[in-house]
């Protein structure tokens, strides 16, 4: 079982033998792609593109092979990230609550959602066809 090194309890939320929800929102298994970069322009630049294993309304987590994440670490977010032209992806302002590394040699990533910070419409106006 994974420990959660930012509360000191088992990630599950098991203690003492009773269980113990700490999220507030439901996780749902969902996989939307999302692009993280660091919001800090004083760090190593990077652009991790992934999918997610879960979503809630105020977090995500993936695994990844990048090792740049540290807990504490801030991020622009998009989600869901793409280059189709008629979706919209939200971008926000998130932070890196947990990092645990996995049997295969990749990281997986909890990241909490702190605020939405816009939207990226990828519509293309020119692809309107206009009456003349």
């Amino acid at each position: 079982m994974a420990s959660d090194s930012t509360a000191g309890v088992p990630a599950s939320g098991q203690v003492g033998g009773s269980h113990r929800e700490r999220r507030s929102n439901r996780r749902c298994r969902i996989t939307q792609v999302l692009r993280a970069r660091p919001s800090d322009p004083e760090l190593d630049q990077f652009e991790d593109v992934r999918a997610t294993l879960s979503v809630s309304r105020t977090g995500l987590y993936f695994h990844t092979n990048v090792r740049s994440y540290t807990r504490g670490l801030r991020l622009f977010v998009t989600v869901p990230y793409t280059n189709e032209p008629t979706l919209i992806c939200r971008e926000y302002l998130a932070e890196v609550v947990r990092v645990e590394p996995q049997d295969s040699g990749r990281f997986g990533v909890a990241l909490k959602l702190l605020m939405e910070i816009g939207f990226r419409e990828s519509f293309v106006e020119s692809s309107i066809p206009t009456r003349r």
